[in-house]
């Protein structure tokens, strides 16, 4: 396999995890198996990808900044790079309220179904402790937002990767520091942040070759885990987010072909690693470190804007977060007979908007911030836990499906971004081996 592309070998690997978690579904003890035994290969990739995050982007962005030479630069980038964000993540829930009041499928859902997946999700400790960070998150006062941005202890933010934003202010504030000192006082610095930063790059192609076997181990440990039975029940609800992340990806592609005359084919080519590895992992987070490798090798984004529009959007661009929770408020709100008004989908735009800026780039963050949606347009309280319950069962299948929307909209922006600004050049890819033989004795 090692002359097919990377892409093509872990697609074989999701087909065949597929398969394999089916047919141990039939198999006695076949679930336990997977889990002790295929399920452990997966977790360390994904591991080792988080083990690299925070010093990829410490690295990445202050190497990026420092290059730049002129704060007016940074300053023009972070700008479009918020704007295009906030304006994707509109589209993003626009589309999503559009698809759900068509298809309207809470409409179809008998009480039957409504009464059997309450009994059996309602009080599942995943729903309560959802519940439970949601009401958290709610309490938070308007601007908590950035006094969370800001970190008082640096070492203690970089040994956490739900403290992300934290690094990256940091980062960013380091970066511009060092182009208000002297070239030659911190010349060395910056070699120390240009070597870290090759490095780190160099540990992703190295991480990237087990990128095979491990979305085989993810992908087998899902499918052993989902009830087909559950899925029937929820089929249109499940098709009218795909159908709108779909949609989303139409929109994207659009966008590179208009805004940047770059091929759409070539860019999911491009992409491609990234969104496969969005997919098996459910985590933006864990997908950073491939999806800076992608955006800068084989879309040709300078790193200079890679470096901050990939690590920002991991953390506060969540399109396919966003749809969702726009599909998932409504179709609960058709289930259970709550009525919508025109001001109650727009105050679905408005908070799931936001809210998406603060969700976590990890696994299940969306439904967090379902409940906050949803308790936006006054949703009783007392039905949130039944809510839930009723979109619980399918919620891991659609959130890997939607992380791969929320990579992609950070590989578009930073397209964008990277043409508006001069700094989108021909792809550069870079082999794990490249170096190999001057070493290898």
């Amino acid at each position: 396999m090692k002359k097919l592309a990377l892409h093509w070998q872990i697609m074989i690997g999701m087909i065949a995890g597929v398969i394999f978690g089916i047919l141990m579904k039939s198999v006695p003890n076949g679930a336990a198996f997977v889990k002790d035994w295929i399920y452990p290969f997966g977790i360390i990739f994904v591991k080792l990808l988080k083990l690299i995050a925070i010093p990829l982007i410490l690295a990445s962005l202050i190497k990026g900044i420092s290059d730049l030479n002129d704060i007016s630069k940074f300053s023009k980038i972070g700008g479009r790079t918020i704007g295009i964000y906030l304006m994707t993540t509109v589209i993003a829930v626009t589309i999503g309220l559009g698809i759900v009041n068509i298809i309207q499928p809470g409409k179809g859902m008998s009480q039957t179904a409504i009464e059997q997946l309450e009994k059996d999700y309602a009080d599942d400790p995943s729903v309560v402790t959802k519940l439970n960070t949601a009401q958290a998150q709610k309490e938070a006062g308007p601007l908590d937002f950035f006094v969370k941005m800001v970190p008082d202890n640096f070492i203690s933010a970089g040994a956490s990767n739900g403290r992300m934003l934290e690094v990256i202010f940091f980062a960013i504030f380091f970066g511009i520091s060092m182009l208000l000192v002297p070239n030659e006082k911190v010349i060395g610095v910056k070699s120390f942040f240009d070597g870290l930063n090759d490095i780190v790059l160099k540990m992703v192609d190295l991480i990237m070759l087990i990128a095979p076997v491990a979305v085989f181990a993810l992908l087998a440990n899902v499918i052993v885990k989902i009830g087909t039975g559950v899925i029937a029940m929820l089929a249109w609800y499940a098709f009218s987010v795909l159908l709108g992340l779909l949609l989303m990806v139409a929109v994207y592609l659009m966008a590179v072909k208009l805004l940047t005359g770059r091929n759409p084919l070539s860019f999911l080519k491009g992409i491609s690693p990234a969104q496969l590895v969005a997919f098996s992992t459910s985590s933006s987070a864990a997908t950073l470190p491939v999806t800076m490798e992608c955006v800068e090798e084989h879309l040709g984004v300078e790193k200079e804007v890679a470096s901050f529009v990939c690590p920002v959007g991991a953390t506060v661009n969540m399109d396919g977060t966003s749809l969702y929770q726009a599909v998932a408020a409504v179709f609960i709100a058709q289930a259970l007979q709550f009525d919508l008004s025109i001001g109650d989908m727009l105050t679905i735009v408005l908070t799931a908007t936001l809210a998406s800026i603060g969700s976590a780039a990890v696994p299940g963050a969306g439904m967090v911030m379902l409940v906050v949606v949803l308790e936006s347009i006054g949703f009783p309280a007392e039905k949130l836990a039944i809510g839930l319950a009723l979109i619980f069962a399918v919620d891991r299948p659609l959130d890997m499906c939607r992380t791969v929307i929320n990579v992609t909209g950070d590989a578009t922006v930073a397209m964008l971004v990277g043409k508006s600004v001069g700094k989108l050049g021909d792809p550069k890819v870079k082999n794990w081996d490249d170096h190999l033989e001057q070493v290898g004795g």
